[in-house]
Formats: structure tokens, C-alpha cells, sequence
């Protein structure tokens, strides 16, 4: 057994792992294409999974990560984990991608807030929000928040700082 030496850094590299292709090199230039690509593989779901799609600049998919398996009805969504294969890809922009499993596509509170928080630190980063799709258990009906006008909404969005007395 080696033992570690008390001022020893480690050294470690990250490597993204090719898995088996799901869909076409067709540039995404709308929500419909997204749903074309992905819907599918999310509708089967019985729990709830967030997902993105890497893109280049020109719309190009890069590649699928699935960033998060929740439960029934909500899936932790961490800016870190989502980011993380962004910037490995060299992303231009990514779309985010989740399913209802209980067949409803209708944005809630915290769809909004994940959204929100994710456009805020791809900003950061440089790397574009360009649009947020729920897709609707097994129907595969879906909800862009840039179709809807809500990704605007959102962006705009300035929360208002209350002054404690």
C-alpha cells in the first residue's frame, strides 16, 4: 500500500465518454427540431430528467447530456453539472430539455427559476440560453419557453430589492 506524502497534489484529468449517436448532424433552428431529436428518448421517462443539448455556433448539436434523474415530480437542476459538458464540448450555446412525467407540458415556479439561474451563468460563461423545452410524458407534447415568449420574460425579469426598516 502506497502511502501519500503530506505535501503530494494529485493530478487528475476529465475526459468526456462518446456514447452511442441519437440523432442526425441537421443544424436546430427551432423548437420543433428539438423535439424531433430528443422527445423521444425523454417520454418514456417515469421520472423526471433534465437534459441539455450542446450546440455550435451554428446550431449544430455537439452532443446530449442528461445532467440530472429526479423523482416523480422534480429533478435538481445544478448550474455545475449542466455547465460541466458546455464547456468540455466548446459549446456556443445549449438548449435545456425536461420531461413531465405526468403529462402535463406547463412551465412551473421552479421550471422558471432553474431557467433563470441557467441563463444568468451561461452569461457568465459566454455560453447562450437559447431556450428551455418541457417535454409532456408519454403524449411528447412540449412547451418551449422561447415559443411561449417566457424566456424573454425571464431574462428581463429584475427582482425587486426590498429595503428593510
Amino acid at each position: 500500500m502506497q502511502m501519500q506524502k503530506e505535501n503530494e497534489v494529485k493530478v487528475v484529468n476529465i475526459r468526456m465518454v462518446r456514447e452511442p449517436s441519437l440523432y442526425s448532424a441537421d443544424p436546430i433552428s427551432s423548437p420543433q427540431d428539438v423535439l424531433d431529436v430528443i422527445a423521444n428518448e425523454l417520454k418514456d421517462y417515469d421520472r423526471e430528467v433534465f437534459a441539455i443539448l450542446n450546440l455550435k455556433s451554428n446550431g449544430q448539436v455537439i452532443n446530449l447530456n442528461i445532467c440530472s434523474v429526479g423523482t416523480l415530480s422534480s429533478a435538481m437542476v445544478s448550474p455545475r453539472e449542466v455547465f460541466k459538458s458546455s464547456i468540455l464540448s466548446n459549446a456556443a450555446a445549449f438548449i435545456a430539455i425536461h420531461n413531465h412525467p405526468s403529462g402535463t407540458p406547463v412551465a412551473s415556479e421552479e421550471d422558471k427559476t432553474t431557467t433563470k439561474r441557467l441563463q444568468e451563468c451561461g452569461q457568465l460563461m459566454d455560453i447562450k440560453m437559447l431556450d428551455h423545452i418541457i417535454v409532456a410524458g408519454e403524449s411528447g407534447e412540449m412547451m418551449s419557453f422561447k415559443g411561449t415568449g417566457l424566456m424573454d420574460e425571464i431574462a428581463a425579469f429584475k427582482p425587486s430589492m426590498a429595503r428593510e426598516r
